[in-house]
């Protein structure tokens, strides 16, 4: 039996089962915040669990390293559109402890991109197209400069309102401890 094999029959039974009423909210988050997270497995119960979230309390983003790494890409599109159009009015940038963005090494994941048939030579058209893939993969190696930087990246974003409060918090994957690094009530702070 296949993974998705595995995941179909499960869902099959729960929603025949109508499990799915218990977890029944609208596309409208209940605290009214954005949260952009890792995709780091511990957090996927754990995070949520430690801030008191329940289904239909935040819209959550997940990507490697909760960073936000282009200012029109993916993740800063969600957070504008969380804000303008989903009635979010804080967001929260939320790194880990113990990172795998943090240890990250370029070129093993390059050579292992060859290794699965990616041909070599891409790499340097992409160089020439002005695709620095180092960079690209590039993670980070301190998470409270990386939630800091997020942080900055979110509030001075030309299209963010200058009102609403961008917090950065760092979680430990184990206990769910979490430290905050950047207040987003704190005036001064938001105006760095």
């Amino acid at each position: 039996m296949t993974i998705l094999s595995e995941i179909l029959t499960f869902n099959e039974n729960f929603v025949n089962e109508k499990e799915y009423e218990q977890y029944a909210t609208t596309k409208f988050p209940n605290k009214r915040i954005v949260i952009v997270t890792c995709m780091d497995t511990r957090l996927t119960e754990l995070l949520p669990k430690a801030m008191n979230l329940k289904n239909g309390d935040a819209k959550i983003i997940k990507s490697a390293g909760a960073v936000v790494t282009h200012p029109f890409g993916g993740i800063m599109r969600s957070i504008l559109i969380a804000i303008y159009e989903l009635q979010a009015d804080e967001v929260y940038i939320v790194g880990h402890h113990d990172c795998g963005m943090s240890s990250i090494d370029t070129e093993s994941i390059i050579g292992k991109m060859v290794d699965r048939g990616i041909d070599k030579s891409l790499f340097k058209t992409l160089k020439y197209s002005g695709v620095d893939m180092r960079q690209w993969l590039h993670g980070f190696n301190d998470v409270t400069k990386s939630v800091k930087a997020s942080v900055d990246a979110v509030q001075n974003h030309p299209l963010m309102d200058r009102n609403v409060p961008i917090h950065g918090l760092v979680v430990h994957p184990d206990t769910g401890k979490l430290d905050i690094i950047v207040d987003g009530y704190a005036k001064e702070e938001i105006m760095h």
